[in-house]
């Protein structure tokens, strides 16, 4: 008697959520970098005060774009749920993106 593994269980696919990080990163850096770039910075910021921001909100970004994946990926099987899933990350990612963008410019633009 041979026993067989009939297991359902979905792999996860590292190029597709790869793909979701880095389009939420490139979204949050064309957004930080459109808001950050035109503005002199004062004297007390240092010199390098652009860096803190361009750095962190990318970040944010990529775990929006992460969390979208597995939100997906968890519970995305039909029409309605597949639709209600779209808008439940882009809340979650406009939500991280704010934290992250004042995270990144606390002390500076964010004071």
């Amino acid at each position: 008697m041979s026993t067989q593994n009939s297991s359902t269980t979905k792999s996860i696919r590292t190029a597709s959520l790869v793909k979701r990080m880095l389009i939420g990163a490139a979204i949050a850096l064309v957004l930080i970098a459109l808001f950050v770039l035109p503005v002199e910075g004062k004297p007390e910021w240092g010199n390098f005060w652009k860096v803190r921001p361009l750095i962190i909100v990318p970040l944010a970004g990529a775990a929006g774009g992460a969390c979208s994946y597995f939100l997906e990926y968890l519970f995305g099987e039909g029409g309605r749920r597949k639709a209600l899933i779209v808008i439940v990350s882009v809340v979650i990612y406009i939500i991280g993106l704010w934290m992250g963008t004042v995270l990144g410019l606390d002390g500076t633009l964010w004071d």
